[in-house]
């Protein structure tokens, strides 16, 4: 009997193990979709790139209003879905809850730390790659204001914008930095003509150089500087290519590799928090053909030497969402 019992545990236990081998990985994208040309798509992008180096197939739900976020976790959980990856800060109370609920199940939340311990929490140090972003922005200024519009008005997205001020200061200490937020609620993610209406007003202001860090509303940031035939800055993927030659450059954040990675773990994802810093390549500001001409060899040593300086701890810049206080200004 005893040898029977022994017999059907480890046939249990492989079956286990064939049905965890077959889950499908799942992605939730945030309100803008993953065609948000920022935010959403460098995760799909990190998803593509998985399905792509191993054959593998995935299971993706696109939200379109706040209501949806625990129904589809629970939706993908119950499909056997695994590991559960979800991009945003705003899943992080509903997957505090959902989670205890499917205890073997994995999840892994981009932008927010979750404490349970099926959760992987992925977050990254936006302030550095904002520096960065900030030091270029100073430079290449020729009025001497900058300009950052931000999507939903919350801490992680001031962390940008501190983060950046602090940069064009660093070089520039008497230089203006005009703030702008697109709204205080999701739909401030998906706004491109109210972003496209802020830039304007910033240039009236005087700046000829404006970050946006504002997911899809972004889109109509650099379209807006285009039109005015003044620089931008992208964020989150590399949207340099989008109007060559006139995006300065684009603040990237590697969220891509955290649902590639995540992916690749499967159902063994390690839960914990990830921090994804500018020495881990979480973050950096993007170089390339279409920028190529507006980066100078002064600029391109300057941000050498303050990345330098970041990674090895020399430079630290302040992270507002330490203390909701930037030294650079007031936002």
């Amino acid at each position: 009997m005893s040898l029977m019992k022994h017999l059907l545990g480890a046939s249990a236990a492989l079956a286990l193990s064939a049905v965890a081998a077959l889950a499908e990985p799942a992605i939730i994208y945030d309100l803008g979709g993953k065609n948000d040309k920022s935010f959403n798509e460098a995760a799909f992008n990190g998803a593509e790139k998985w399905a792509k180096e191993t054959g593998g197939t995935y299971k993706e739900l696109e939200m379109q209003n706040e209501a949806q976020r625990e129904q589809a976790l629970r939706q993908l959980a119950e499909a056997g879905a695994n590991p559960i990856v979800m991009t945003g800060f705003a899943f992080g109370d509903v997957l505090n809850t959902v989670a205890p609920d499917y205890p073997d199940t994995k999840f892994a939340i981009i932008d927010m730390v979750v404490d349970q311990p099926n959760v992987k929490s992925v977050v990254f140090t936006e302030e550095q790659g904002s520096y960065l972003a900030g030091v270029m922005a100073g430079m290449a200024s020729k009025t001497n204001t900058v300009g950052f519009i931000g999507g939903m008005d919350i801490p992680l997205i001031r962390r940008f914008g501190c983060g950046y001020a602090q940069g064009v200061k660093s070089v520039k200490p008497d230089a203006k930095v005009i703030l702008n937020m697109t709204g205080t609620d999701p739909s401030a993610w998906n706004n491109p003509v109210k972003g496209a209406e802020i830039a304007k007003s910033q240039q009236s202001q005087g700046a000829d150089v404006i970050y946006a860090a504002a997911g899809g509303t972004g889109v109509g940031v650099l379209q807006a500087a285009a039109d005015m035939n003044i620089l931008s800055i992208g964020v989150d993927s590399n949207q340099n290519y989008m109007h060559p030659g006139q995006v300065l450059t684009s603040m990237v954040k590697r969220v891509d590799n955290a649902v590639y990675e995540a992916f690749k773990e499967g159902a063994d994802l390690k839960p914990g928090v990830n921090v994804m810093d500018l020495k881990a390549g979480g973050v950096d500001v993007a170089m390339d053909d279409n920028n190529a001409k507006l980066v100078t060899a002064d600029m391109s040593a300057a941000v050498t030497a303050a990345a330098d300086k970041i990674k090895s701890g020399d430079l630290k810049v302040h992270d507002y969402m330490s203390d909701n206080t930037c030294p650079a200004g007031t936002f």
